[in-house]
């Protein structure tokens, strides 16, 4: 007889210490203008939790070597993988990601009927683990699932307390896409359909692909509602811990924007799916209450999360010179998507975005998140912002467009070089106009 899972409260009776977001979402080849997939995720984090870019040099490996994650040692693989992801400065592991192969991950709180340990792999851990080792998507699906039933989901996701959660994943590449939740050991997939995405539950019903070998015992032992054919959302989501009104809107919301452009979509259509807030658009504006989906936007501003980074990224089945992501700190209606490659060295201006200081010294995160405050007390303030970044948004993928064709031509020392100088020149322009556009912000406010 399986032992009888733990149910989802670590602390029972006690409520999240924060109901973190995160929206991941996908547009496969069919989907998309150009034939190439598409891939975006916000990370939601508690708020004044900052974010920076790293970029993890490919490795090879003693056969006995260990890595260390977040809170437990694991062997290390022979080789990894060259990525770029997206790190809560506290933390091991990554929100999302892309690697040199082309696979994008990104990963969701989801709250279910089995609790993680209390000590084990995040889900950050995986999502970089993930990229450090997949060669394609189904690849990589296959390094998380192991992960998972190996060592197990667990130890917490908040720097100040202690409350573990599960995770659901969305793994991309050039050609196709996958979905997995987890609760605790216990799992299910299914490949992605044109236009996709998760939120912050488990969704995966009957149209589960895969299931992990204990899953449906596991769920029948905990007295867990186990159905024919077995419904994976039915028997493992938890909708008392966390009420379905905090994702259900957004997850509906981004599959339907992403259903209205489809065969359409660009990385512009995944920006603005990113920037979305309901009813206002691409705008912030208040009025909706913690009991109404709308006050839960895919661009998060309210309630006890918010939006920390956003992601896009085109997975080129045959990148030129190298792989390209584009990242916007904090809020991304408050910011700008810069492109960085997956070559060189990245500036202390963004390997330091998370820092704190003086204001002489203050990282770029932090710039971006009064930014953030600012259009949130003001439409005024909403309009100027968006349209001050947007023209430079604009000149910057212009500006990339050459870079692009520069670097296509480039290998080795010098692809590596150049790859340097751009994200100098990138982070050089985003601090420039953000903090001159955060002072002017300020000095009108104080006139």
């Amino acid at each position: 007889m399986l032992p009888r899972p733990q149910m989802s409260r670590p602390h029972e009776g006690d409520a999240p210490p924060a109901l973190l977001g995160c929206d991941t979402v996908v547009a496969l080849p069919a989907a998309a203008a150009a034939g190439v997939t598409l891939f975006g995720k916000n990370s939601d984090r508690p708020p004044g939790e900052a974010q920076a870019p790293v970029l993890v040099e490919r490795a090879t490996h003693p056969a006995d070597a260990t890595v260390r994650c977040q809170y437990v040692e694991i062997p290390q693989a022979r080789e990894t993988f060259r990525v770029l992801g997206s790190q809560p400065t506290w933390l091991w592991g990554f929100e999302m990601g892309l690697n040199e192969h082309g696979v994008a991950i990104g990963n969701e709180t989801v709250f279910a009927h089995e609790a993680p340990a209390a000590v084990g792999l995040l889900g950050m851990d995986l999502v970089r683990l993930g990229l450090e080792r997949g060669t394609t998507a189904a690849h990589a699906l296959d390094v998380v699932i192991a992960l998972i039933e190996t060592h197990g989901q667990g130890g917490s996701g908040f720097r100040d307390v202690h409350w573990p959660y599960n995770n659901s994943f969305l793994i991309a590449d050039p050609r196709e896409a996958f979905v997995l939740e987890a609760a605790g050991r216990q799992w299910a997939s299914r490949r992605c359909t044109p236009v996709d995405s998760i939120s912050n539950h488990v969704s995966i019903a009957c149209d589960w692909e895969r299931l992990g070998a204990t899953t449906v015992a596991r769920a029948r032992e905990a007295g867990l509602e186990v159905a024919e054919p077995f419904d994976f959302a039915r028997a493992y989501r938890d909708v008392a811990m966390i009420p379905p009104v905090l994702s259900s809107g957004r997850l509906r919301r981004s599959r339907e924007l992403l259903h209205d452009a489809s065969g359409r979509h660009t990385l512009a259509t995944l920006r603005r799916v990113l920037r979305d807030h309901d009813a206002s658009g691409p705008t912030f504006a208040r009025g909706a209450t913690p009991d109404q989906e709308a006050f839960y936007t895919l661009c998060m501003h309210e309630g006890p999360s918010r939006t920390a980074m956003s992601m896009v990224a085109a997975l080129d089945p045959a990148a030129r010179g190298t792989r390209t992501a584009w990242l916007a700190f904090g809020r991304p209606c408050a910011s700008a998507y810069f492109p960085l490659l997956l070559a060189g060295t990245l500036p202390a201006a963004l390997a330091g975005a998370g820092r704190e200081g003086d204001a002489s010294s203050e990282g770029l995160w932090w710039v971006f998140e009064r930014l953030a405050t600012a259009v949130e007390g003001s439409p005024a303030v909403a309009s100027r912002v968006g349209e001050e970044l947007a023209a430079f948004e604009h000149d910057l993928a212009t500006r990339f467009a050459r870079v692009r064709d520069e670097v296509a031509r480039l290998d080795g020392a010098a692809l590596e070089r150049r790859a340097t100088a751009w994200a100098e020149e990138a982070a050089s322009g985003l601090e420039r106009t953000a903090r001159a556009l955060a002072a002017g912000v300020a000095g009108a406010a104080a006139s």
